[in-house]
C-alpha cells in the first residue's frame, strides 16, 4: 500500500498499533494490509528520528510482543478485552 492511498486517521491508527507492544503485526496486516517491512517505512516517515530509533529497540528487544512467534500461547486475540472497537478505542466504564 502506499502512504498517500491512507487517510490521516488510518496512519495514525497503524502508528498507535505499531508502539502497542502487544499488538502483532499480524494485526496491522488483517486490519489494513499493511505487511511488517511497510509499517517500518511508515514509522521512519512518520516519527523523528530519535523516536524511530526507540520504537524499534523495543520491538527488538524482546519486551514487545510484536511477533506471533514471541508471544505467549495463552494471548489469543489482538485487543484488550476492555477495549471497544475501533470507534475511538475507549474503556469502557464499569
Amino acid at each position: 500500500m502506499d502512504k498517500k492511498l491512507l487517510t490521516e486517521r488510518e496512519i495514525d491508527r497503524i502508528v498507535e498499533m505499531a508502539w502497542e507492544d502487544r499488538t502483532p503485526f499480524e494485526a496491522i496486516l488483517f486490519q489494513f494490509g499493511y505487511p511488517e517491512n511497510e509499517v517500518i517505512k511508515l514509522m521512519r516517515s512518520t516519527l523523528k528520528e530519535s523516536s524511530f530509533k526507540r520504537w524499534r529497540m523495543r520491538v527488538n528487544s524482546g519486551v514487545s510482543q510484536k511477533h506471533l512467534n514471541k508471544r505467549s500461547t495463552e494471548i489469543k486475540r489482538f485487543k484488550c478485552s476492555r477495549q471497544r472497537t475501533i470507534s475511538g478505542n475507549k474503556i469502557s466504564k464499569r
